[in-house]
């Protein structure tokens, strides 16, 4: 079931099968068309939100942002709206108030923005790790062969900051597994800061994915991958969250590496059609 509010004059809220919803755009939507349009999914981001938006709006009229609020009692969805009210800039939100959760956030986030018809659609976090002052580069490397960009920190150019180096060897230890286990060529499968050509996103079998948590990242590039679509990787600096707490723990993590094998059984290893391996 879905509810619509008062959304901009441009947008209405997209079908979202088993979730209901609340849409809204800013008060003074801009006369510039929307080129770009990152998903934010949130949960207790207050401390975080504003900042995001400012730096988002700052990249220019062209770059949008769709908050994706699970409800979070610290009050992201009304600092959303009032920041929709004051500026004139691409700010979106779309309030889940049931069906909620990471996994699912991301899913109804890129239907959302699937329905809005951005040519190129994104994910970040909201927590300060990604910073938007990297998406022109990122799309800078969206290049006509290209399908997506995921923004990498292990490719030359990449790195982390504020990360103990527990947590960077994790981060590797991962991304190796993940490589191994489902033939994926990226360095970074395990970054959530990426964007996609509309038609990329729109060939995903939203209905059909196993994912229902962080996993949902490395859903996304084998099934991308298998369809034979190329993604590039573009040099990020991943800082470490400074505000709030973060939602990620180790069952979490420890779920997130098991459903790769989940994934390798449905989907196989990450062959393009037509590879002799």
């Amino acid at each position: 079931m879905t509810r619509n509010s008062s959304a901009s004059p441009s947008y209405t809220l997209a079908p979202l099968p088993g979730t209901e919803a609340l849409f809204s755009g800013p008060s003074l939507p801009p006369a510039t068309p929307l080129a770009v349009l990152m998903t934010v999914p949130t949960y207790n981001e207050a401390e975080n939100i504003e900042g995001l938006l400012d730096r988002m709006v700052a990249l220019g009229p062209e770059y949008g942002v769709l908050v994706v609020d699970d409800r979070s009692p610290d009050g992201t969805s009304d600092l959303v709206r009032q920041y929709q009210s004051r500026r004139e800039a691409h700010v979106y939100l779309l309030e889940r108030r049931t069906n909620r959760g990471r996994g699912q956030a991301g899913i109804d986030g890129y239907r959302q923005a699937l329905f809005m018809g951005v040519p190129v659609i994104g994910e970040m976090d909201a927590d300060g790790s990604h910073a938007p002052e990297d998406l022109p580069g990122m799309r800078a490397s969206l290049t006509e062969e290209a399908g997506g960009v995921i923004g990498s920190r292990l490719v030359p150019g990449g790195r982390e900051e504020g990360r103990t180096l527990s947590r960077r060897l994790l981060t590797r230890a991962a991304n190796l597994y993940i490589r191994m286990v489902l033939g994926l060529p990226y360095r970074d499968a395990t970054s959530g800061f990426r964007i996609f050509r509309r038609e990329v996103l729109a060939a995903v079998p939203w209905d059909r994915l196993l994912s229902r948590g962080p996993s949902l990242l490395q859903e996304m590039l084998v099934i991308i991958h298998r369809t034979g679509v190329r993604l590039r990787e573009s040099p990020i600096t991943f800082r470490d969250r400074v505000l709030g707490s973060s939602t990620l723990n180790r069952k979490i993590l420890l779920d997130s590496l098991r459903i790769v094998l989940a994934f390798r059984r449905r989907y196989g290893r990450g062959v393009r059609p037509g590879s002799a391996s």
